[in-house]
């Protein structure tokens, strides 16, 4: 895994309980397989400083990462269902 923020300190640890606590879900149909994900926190330390870090899953290359990152923008802009119609004029 790999982390985004030069001060994240040196624990690294699973997340899944993490995730979990945060009540954080996701559609999985039956006969699916989750091949890979990317998980971008905000984290408040003891100092009450906030931070971002992000982690991806072991076997995600660069191009795939950024392809997802682009995609999760997309999808919270709204602008992803959106087709564009060409002009019939």
């Amino acid at each position: 895994m790999s982390g985004w923020d030069e001060n994240a300190g040196t624990e690294t640890r699973p997340i899944g309980d993490v995730l979990d606590g945060l009540g954080i879900e996701a559609t999985v149909r039956q006969g699916e397989l989750v091949s890979g994900a990317m998980v971008l926190l905000k984290v408040i330390d003891n100092d009450g400083d906030t931070r971002l870090s992000m982690s991806h899953s072991d076997g995600l290359g660069w191009i795939e990462r950024a392809g997802m990152l682009r995609v999760a923008e997309l999808i919270e802009s709204g602008s992803a269902g959106r087709q564009q119609v060409p002009d019939e004029g």
